[in-house]
């Protein structure tokens, strides 16, 4: 020990005498703490931040207790002592901050892939809009012209032309419609005025109304209610969710196919499912089908009859919609083609 009559000159020859063998016993403990630390590297962070405050007071004690001479003396109690204190605040402190800093971590990195997902989400949709709406407008503004500068002049071909127009104008109408309505989902501005509405009756209704489309596809469209539920909802967003999936199974069924309508009660909710002839969708797509402006391969998205194949809004909608009501929408493979499954709370009686 150093006694109390020594000068400072001394004091400091005594420290520099005793610095290499408290750095000798303390370096092992270190290289250890640091083979620890690479051990845990993929284990969680309350781990990896208690060894952090574990190694450097581990590393002042087994000095301590080196350049003493392994001689218990007073002055090592007191160091030993204040070892163990700091590490009793310093453990509990650092398994606290691990765990915080993890979490603050996992919500960072999470909200970076949602935020991902919405860049990635809105470049597709930048896309969907200066290609999709550009074809209309195109063909639009070609018989506008044609008309105009009198290469159609016949008056057979003025009206066929004029007739052409008007499609394009509602499709064109058809696509900023859904434009509207996707961008009222996403951003929050949804507004759904909640009632009991008779579900057979909002399926019934959506079938009728597309039943021209199936009949110049030659696609038979076959209704089946092995229950009557009531669910809470909104008759219009209701009407829009299976008029969009009923549409799209039209449209992606063959001729001479068939799209079956369920509805039933199962697991104390409401069921309502569409069973399509598309050959089912490839597995590495199938993730994908309520994606923004997303529409599968060709194989999945025939051309037969001329029919335009959407703009890959619709099922983007209706999932909206259906999540707006506080239920769940699925898809997946089923015998000849795919079925999409919608489920909504029962209305409280």
């Amino acid at each position: 020990m150093i006694g109390s009559g020594e000068s400072f000159a001394e004091i400091l020859s005594h420290v520099w005498h005793i610095l290499p063998y408290a750095l000798m016993l303390a370096l092992p403990v270190a290289l250890l703490g640091g083979l620890v630390l690479y051990v845990l590297r993929r284990g969680s962070l309350a781990s990896t931040m208690t060894v952090l405050v574990l190694i450097p007071v581990l590393a002042t004690l087994v000095g301590v207790v080196g350049i003493s001479g392994f001689m218990f003396t007073p002055a090592l109690a007191t160091m030993t002592l204040v070892c163990l204190l700091v590490a009793l605040v310093t453990v509990p402190a650092a398994i606290v901050l691990g765990r915080a800093i993890a979490r603050r971590s996992i919500w960072e990195r999470e909200a970076r892939e949602r935020e991902r997902v919405a860049e990635a989400s809105r470049r597709e949709l930048v896309a969907w809009i200066s290609h999709d709406l550009r074809s209309p407008l195109a063909g639009i503004q070609a018989m506008a012209e044609a008309i105009a500068d009198g290469v159609v002049c016949e008056r057979a071909e003025v009206s066929d032309y004029a007739q052409r127009i008007s499609g394009e104008t509602t499709r064109l109408s058809g696509m900023v419609g859904d434009l509207f309505e996707l961008s009222r989902i996403t951003a929050g501005a949804l507004r759904l005025t909640m009632a009991a509405v008779p579900l057979r009756d909002v399926v019934s209704d959506a079938v009728a109304a597309q039943a021209p489309v199936a009949e110049r596809k030659r696609v038979r469209v076959l209704e089946n209610a092995d229950a009557w539920p009531v669910v809470s909802g909104s008759d219009p967003e209701l009407a829009r969710i299976v008029r969009n999936l009923v549409s799209n199974a039209i449209r992606h069924t063959p001729p001479d196919g068939t799209v079956a309508v369920q509805i039933a009660i199962e697991n104390g909710e409401a069921l309502f499912a569409v069973d399509d002839s598309c050959g089912g969708i490839p597995d590495d797509e199938i993730s994908r089908v309520f994606d923004v402006a997303f529409r599968g391969t060709q194989a999945r998205t025939p051309e037969r009859d001329g029919e335009t194949t959407g703009g890959g809004l619709g099922l983007a909608i209706a999932k909206g919609l259906v999540e707006a009501h506080r239920g769940s929408i699925g898809v997946h493979n089923h015998g000849p083609g795919c079925r999409f499954e919608v489920r909504l709370p029962l209305a409280s009686v």
